[in-house]
């Protein structure tokens, strides 16, 4: 597989899009939300279904949000997002993170959320990210962390979820755990101003863990993720099942813990 390109895990299945559209900027982009100020013209890659887009529009506003993604059909329902909240001033357009059809110096904020893990090269991203900001604007990533991801009860099933996950991102050309790498990769695409930070998201209460649990038992059998682990000889579709089986068990379980970390980067153009 060339170095460039790569296979989006995920596709769009409903339960994919079930957790993308759970995201705001407040639960996944709130290093960012102090640096944003009204009049900024921000670039928004792999907006997905627009939800982190959409704050981020209003954030800024009058200014402006391009939003791009690889996928013509995602955009579709990003701009539905807008419009439902009354944003004018988005716009959507696909686009290829390894070479932005946008001249240098375009937008004072660049932003990728749980980007770079799916890409083939992700240094090249940030290289693209860096040409298009303007100097002495921002470039944010955030990125989860697949190998950290940490739950209670222990479930010898689900860890070999997490150890199939990686094996299957990998083989599509991305990088599970991403999140610990987002540093290093900055420093290599240039960058030498950069705030590293990290957070969580956590699935605790009864509500949120039956979500969390019910949507990746979902993904494991139905979404593109689980065609390319059968498709790609990582796993049978019986033991797909049993993955599938063990996140809701543990989705319905009293006392059940899910934390998955982000490394995140501030970038200085």
């Amino acid at each position: 597989m060339p170095k460039e390109t790569a296979v989006y895990t995920h596709g769009h299945h409903e339960s994919v899009l079930r957790s993308h559209r759970w995201r705001t900027a407040a639960n996944s982009a709130a290093y960012l939300i102090g640096e944003l100020r009204p009049g900024m013209a921000v670039l928004d890659v792999g907006c997905g279904p627009g939800t982190i887009t959409a704050d981020l529009a209003a954030l800024v506003a009058p200014g402006r949000v391009t939003a791009v993604d690889t996928a013509a059909e995602i955009l579709d329902q990003a701009a539905e997002v807008a419009a439902e909240r009354g944003l004018d001033n988005v716009e959507f357009t696909t686009a290829d993170v390894h070479a932005l059809d946008f001249p240098d110096d375009s937008f004072d904020v660049v932003h990728a959320h749980q980007v770079l893990q799916h890409v083939g090269d992700p240094v090249q991203a940030l290289r693209e990210m860096r040409r298009v900001c303007r100097p002495g604007g921002i470039v944010a990533a955030r990125d989860s962390d697949y190998a950290a991801m940490t739950w209670y009860p222990e479930s010898p099933v689900m860890d070999a979820w997490q150890e199939l996950y990686g094996r299957v991102a990998r083989a599509n050309g991305g990088e599970p755990d991403a999140g610990r790498r987002l540093l290093s990769w900055a420093r290599q695409a240039g960058f030498t101003d950069i705030t590293p930070s990290a957070a969580t998201w956590c699935y605790a209460t009864p509500e949120n863990r039956a979500w969390w649990g019910g949507l990746w038992a979902d993904r494991t059998v139905g979404s593109v993720y689980a065609k390319l682990a059968v498709g790609g000889g990582h796993a049978t579709t019986e033991q797909l099942t049993d993955i599938a089986a063990a996140w809701r068990v543990w989705g319905e379980q009293d006392d059940a813990w899910f934390m998955v970390p982000h490394g995140e980067v501030l970038c200085r153009a």
